[in-house]
């Protein structure tokens, strides 16, 4: 397995919403493919400054745990919506902790269900959001910003053997999807 799939500074990320999810895993069972995890438990802490700071900078700042698999993430996207970073940490409460110490609060505490699949040099994260939906992400990670149209198109084409198109594309993150849903 590639561990490359979640280097760079910059992410192309294309999230549909789903129609069946099973009929989803079936086209994707029918492509040559490597699981990284499935089924794992996605806890997002979502973190801003008490006056909003960080949202009016289109700026957000996420620890992440997973479970089984025992991934922790710290996770920091904008100011541009292709703009994303995240490194592994060893502690997420005491991230957490300190994060709350330097005088962010928690904003949002979201829940996903999620499984991850390597398509080449593409990653699919398939997820599932209790009051939300069922939802499948094309994405691809770099350092070279001149790929970002290439990338694009070349994920709308994966998306599209799917039988995905615009018409189930998804411009809202989820923390946007949670916060609108009241959670």
């Amino acid at each position: 397995m590639n561990s490359n799939h979640f280097q760079g500074k910059y992410e192309v990320e294309l999230k549909y919403r789903l129609n069946s999810k099973s009929e989803f895993l079936e086209t994707l069972g029918l492509m040559p493919h490597e699981v990284m995890l499935e089924e794992n438990m996605e806890c997002d802490w979502y973190f801003d400054f008490p006056d909003k700071a960080l949202q009016a900078q289109n700026k957000s700042l996420c620890i992440r745990t997973m479970e089984p698999s025992g991934i922790k993430l710290w996770i920091v996207k904008g100011p541009e919506s292709d703009r994303c970073e995240a490194t592994n940490i060893t502690d997420a409460y005491n991230a957490r902790s300190m994060l709350e110490t330097m005088g962010y609060e928690v904003v949002l505490k979201a829940k996903k269900t999620r499984s991850i699949y390597f398509l080449g040099e593409f990653h699919i994260t398939v997820d599932s959001l209790a009051g939300i939906g069922e939802f499948a992400e094309f994405a691809i990670m770099t350092d070279d910003e001149s790929m970002l149209p290439t990338y694009k198109i070349e994920l709308e084409a994966l998306a599209s053997k799917f039988g995905l198109n615009h018409l189930v594309l998804q411009t809202k993150s989820y923390k946007q999807m949670f916060m609108e849903n009241g959670a």
